[in-house]
């Protein structure tokens, strides 16, 4: 290839003289060429247009250099000595540079197949020798724009890094917060399996997520009845926790004066207000004492454990399931209005009787409505056949194989809505 006057046409020393270009991203230029004169004419009409220039005799010195610290643009001649530009080139894409380098190959070839080469190894660009002032300028512009778009796209997409890492710390610092709230909302049900005289119950209480808003419970009223709660909080996550939170002072099993459902009589003993009154009472207190819009279904019951006679008020939930000692199911009872709906809102309570061997289940609608693997859900017929085929189980495990089993019929999709529920299995 041929060297000296054929590098800058004299139209360069003109464009030169047009002044120096807006400040932009190019700012550091590397010159490459075994040719030292071709280096100074090209350096010279560079520099008067602003930039820094840095020159290398050679591909394995400017590789060096770019090691170091690497510059904006790249001018290198494709003809030298031992490492070509196009080699150089190669070696310059597999540096790990934080910024791009746009590269552009001097050179007489011409032929598409060695333009092709070069834009295979890497290059962005080519200009024929002898340079020509207007089209080097040209080029260096084109050069100003992709480097200024790819450097704003990097800026983007480190503003962009830096607020996912934020949003990281944040949804962190959340889950660990909701998790708190979890283990919170789980010691509400501390006792999820205890024996009484007569009857034994067992808890279950799943949140679809971290917190949930069903709640399940049971309290002591005096040594032959116990009450039982099953309640379902409308909406999801922490402000449906936060209304199942304090719906369990109101029922506290620990703290029976602060119980509304329970009475202390003079003599110092404790019975039960009727369920249907408790409930409207709720109903005053949610409407009256709680800012929100959060509505709920509820089963209260009053359990006999001498006689096996259960009162129940059915606030909206869905029914409660007796599952006799032969295994037949029963479920009834008369629907109700959800609680915090209606203001002076009244509702009704039935009984059934409960013979030894047989069990009742309070269950949330999150068990009758849990979707199957296409459009439909289980519902009270799907209920009643799994409920037989938990029939052998013991109290105990009996709620844990039934979230397994409705796991098997959403196809383990897992659960839109909170599973939670009560077993009392009545005894001689």
């Amino acid at each position: 290839m041929c060297k000296g006057s054929e590098v800058l046409s004299s139209t360069s020393v003109q464009s030169a003289e047009t002044g120096a270009p807006e400040a932009g991203v190019i700012k550091r230029v590397l010159l490459v060429d075994d040719s030292r004169v071709q280096r100074r004419i090209l350096s010279l009409s560079l520099k008067r247009d602003g930039y820094d220039v840095i020159e290398a005799a050679s591909g394995q010195e400017a590789l060096d250099i770019c090691r170091e610290d690497p510059p904006d643009l790249i001018l290198s001649d494709w003809m030298m000595p031992g490492m070509s530009g196009l080699e150089f080139c190669r070696a310059f894409r597999e540096l790990k540079t934080e910024a791009y380098g746009y590269f552009i190959l001097l050179t007489s070839k011409s032929e598409k197949t060695e333009v092709a080469q070069g834009f295979d190894a890497g290059a962005d660009d080519f200009l024929t020798k002898p340079v020509n002032g207007y089209e080097l300028r040209a080029r260096i512009s084109a050069a100003e724009r992709i480097l200024r778009m790819q450097r704003e796209l990097t800026d983007k997409n480190k503003m962009i890094s830096e607020t996912l890492d934020e949003l990281q710390r944040l949804y962190d610092s959340l889950d660990n917060d909701l998790l708190a709230a979890k283990k919170l909302q789980q010691s509400l049900v501390p006792e999820r399996f205890r024996t009484f005289d007569h009857a034994a119950v067992s808890l279950l209480l799943q949140s679809s997520g971290h917190v949930g808003g069903d709640l399940v419970g049971h309290y002591k009223i005096s040594e032959t009845r116990i009450g039982l709660y099953a309640i379902d909080v409308s909406g999801h996550g922490i402000s449906s926790a936060l209304i199942t939170a304090r719906l369990a002072g109101y029922l506290s099993g620990s703290s029976p004066e602060n119980n509304i459902a329970i009475q202390v009589l003079p003599d110092g003993t404790h019975t039960h207000h009727p369920p249907e009154q408790v409930v409207a009472r709720l109903n005053e207190i949610i409407l009256d004492e709680m800012e929100t819009e959060h509505y709920f279904t509820m089963l209260l019951a009053d359990v006999n454990l001498q006689t096996g006679e259960v009162i129940l008020c059915q606030a909206g939930h869905p029914h409660p399931v007796v599952q006799r000692a032969d295994g037949t199911i029963e479920q009834d009872g008369p629907g109700g209005l959800p609680v915090g709906l209606i203001p002076g809102g009244e509702f009704a309570q039935f009984t059934l009787k409960l013979n030894p061997g047989d069990r009742l289940f309070l269950l949330s609608d999150g068990v009758t409505e849990c979707p199957d693997m296409g459009t439909g859900m289980l519902g009270e017929t799907g209920l009643e056949t799994l409920l037989k085929g938990l029939y052998q189980h013991d109290l105990e495990s009996t709620l844990q194989a039934m979230v397994w089993k409705l796991d098997e019929f959403s196809g383990g999709k897992g659960f839109p809505d909170d599973v939670s529920g009560i077993l009392m299995e009545y005894k001689d």
